[in-house]
Formats: C-alpha cells, structure tokens, sequence
C-alpha cells in the first residue's frame, strides 16, 4: 500500500491512519514526495501562500500542452492561483449561489433512470452534466451532447490516460468550445450575469465553464456511488433522508481522496522544512477520518455534530460547487432508489484513478 494506491483500494482507512500517527507531515521515499494526512498539516498546507496546485515550471502537463486540451486546461480557475485563480472564482461563485435547488431535482427527477448497470452509470456519470448544461441554457438535446463531450474532455485531467484518450479530450475540447460561443452569443440570465461579473477574456470564461461541466462529471458521480456503496453495506440507512445521508458520505469515503500542492519557494510548514520543488500529496480522505476534527471518525453518523470535511477542498481552492454537486448526488439517488435496484445485487469495482474513489457497477444475477 502507498498513498496513492490507496484512492481505489478496498479499504484504505487503516492505512490512513497509521499515516497519521507517524506525523502529519512525513516524506515518502518511494514516491519521493510529502504527505499531509492530518487535518492539521492538510489545512496548513492548502493555506500556504507557497503551496500552488501546479508546478512553476509546467502549467500544463507537458502530455496536452499545446492542444486544445491543454488551451482549456491552462485556464480552469480549479488550476491556477492568483488572479487567474480569484477572476473566474468571482463571476462564477456568486451566480452558483442563486441556483434554485428545487430547479436542480426537477431536472434530476426528468431524466429516465433505467434499474440495470447501463443505468446506473448514466445516471452517475451522464445525468450531472446534464443537469449542469441545462442550467447553463443548453436545451435538452445539446445538455446530452455536452456530457458526452464532457466524458472524454476529462481524460485530458488523469496522468492515466493513453494517446487515443488525450486526442479524444483534445477533440472533444473543441467542440465544446464550439458551443459554448454559441451559448454566450444568446446567454440565459446564468450565464449573462457571469459575463457581467467577469473582466477576463471569452476564452478564459469559456474554459471555466467547461471546468464546471468537467468537475461536475467526477464529483458527482463518487458522490452518487459511494452513497449506493453505503446503502449496500449498511441497510439500516435506507431509511436515510438522502440529503442526510449524502452529508456524512462525502466526509466518510469521498470521491476525491487526495489532491497535491507543488512548493514554489522554500518554506516551514507545520513544523517542516520543505524547499521549492518540492510536491505534497494531501490526503483529504485521511484528514476527514482525523479524531482531532471528528469524534468517533470512523463510525458514519447521519446526525453527527459539527461535521468537518475537506473532501471539497479548503481555503482558496474550495470547490465553489459544493452546494451544487450535494443537491444533484442526493435527488440523484433519490430517482435511483425510486426505481427500486436491487443493492444487494451491486458489484463494483473503482475507475483507476490516482485520486478519485468513483465505483462502476454491475448487478449479478437473481
């Protein structure tokens, strides 16, 4: 087991928490980085004015850059810091805000959920952006097309992905940009209240929507399986209001289990000495279970008291979707539970990732 493998490995809890017992910021040999596991170090690091979420010297992997893929990379707010960072965060944010909730389940509850594992994994991975496209002015036959652009979009964010994935994503990249110039062309009162409120250019705009899109695709759909995940383990909690329920598993076994911090300049942090170049890998999932934040961490509690999570993120780079992706996942499984599968039928297995936690299903046979 190493930190890495541990995003999709059975159970990686205990592992995590011998982590946090050796210090909570400690050098692994084998990957040659650092590893925040505590909730102390993983908070100092995510404030570091030093700690940037890429690399000075590579803005863009070297794998896409270059591409289309790369253009829209280089502009998503969720990797830059700074203005690049604060000017995109500052149109979108506040428009997420005003979202009506009841609009988001409404659209959920539109989209026909089929009871078998093509279904389940529409539902999952497809019907969020959907959501999201329709929020944002597409009509339902162009929402269905930008989740399929989506899909393959985000090959371009896994160091995963082989070269006919990375010319899908560049491809794909392209034509969302596509309609994306169209959409601004006739905006909805989402969109044109982010044109209003953003000072960049279109194209910066554009990628950063698109990075809404991209980050709905992945968030959503851990959140989603990961509940159906709890329901199987645990019947006693399919009596669970979902929105409860999804509270406590975006904290208990989040989607995105680590995220890194590349060091732009020689700093102390939580009482280490790290130089520039150095790269951290924050265990997020590890700092959820930290007793020092959360009693009893390792029991999933519907009504726990003064729920503290970072599977969201923390400080700068906190997700401004949160709200957002919760009241997809929870009406999402709602229509998925409405259908009446069969969860002690699911089997599963994680989507390889170094970071995200997201089961595909299957359903064995009666």
């Amino acid at each position: 087991m190493d930190p890495i493998i541990a995003a999709t490995h059975a159970n990686p809890y205990p592992y995590y928490a011998e982590l946090r017992v050796e210090g909570g910021l400690t050098f692994h040999h084998g990957l040659k980085l650092w590893v925040a596991s505590s909730a102390r170090a993983v908070c100092a690091v995510l404030a570091h004015a030093n700690c940037r979420v890429r690399p000075t010297q590579e803005p863009v992997p070297n794998a896409i850059a270059g591409g289309w893929a790369g253009q829209v990379f280089g502009q998503l707010m969720r990797m830059n810091d700074g203005e690049r960072q604060r000017c995109p965060r500052s149109a979108i944010e506040p428009q997420l805000a005003l979202i009506d909730m009841a609009a988001i389940k409404a659209l959920v509850a539109a989209r026909l959920i089929t009871p078998d594992a093509d279904g389940l994994y529409k539902a999952m991975f497809r019907g969020p952006v959907c959501v999201v496209a329709a929020l944002l002015g597409f009509n339902p036959t162009q929402a269905r097309l930008i989740s399929e652009l989506t899909a393959d979009f985000v090959a371009c964010l896994s160091p995963l992905s082989n070269d006919l994935q990375l010319d899908a994503a560049h491809r794909a990249a392209e034509q969302l940009r596509g309609y994306f110039v169209e959409l601004l062309a006739e905006p909805n009162v989402f969109v044109a209240n982010t044109q209003q409120r953003f000072s960049g250019d279109e194209d910066a705009l554009i990628a950063n929507l698109i990075g809404l899109c991209s980050q709905t695709f992945e968030a959503s759909a851990g959140l989603i399986g990961n509940a159906l995940l709890a329901l199987h383990r645990e019947s006693s909690l399919r009596s669970a209001g979902p929105d409860e329920l999804l509270a406590e598993v975006q904290r208990f076994d989040p989607s995105v289990q680590n995220t890194r911090r590349f060091v732009a300049a020689s700093c102390e942090i939580d009482g280490v000495r790290l130089e520039a170049g150095d790269v951290i890998l924050v265990l997020l999932a590890s700092a959820n279970r930290d007793p020092a934040i959360n009693e009893q961490p390792d029991k999933f509690l519907l009504d726990r008291p003064n729920r503290r999570s970072f599977s969201f993120g923390n400080g700068r780079h906190q997700c401004p979707g949160r709200v957002l992706a919760m009241t997809i996942a929870s009406a999402t499984v709602s229509q998925i539970l409405a259908q009446g599968i069969d969860l002690d039928r699911l089997s599963w297995q994680y989507r390889p990732s170094l970071n995200g936690r997201i089961p595909l299903f299957s359903i064995l046979d009666a």
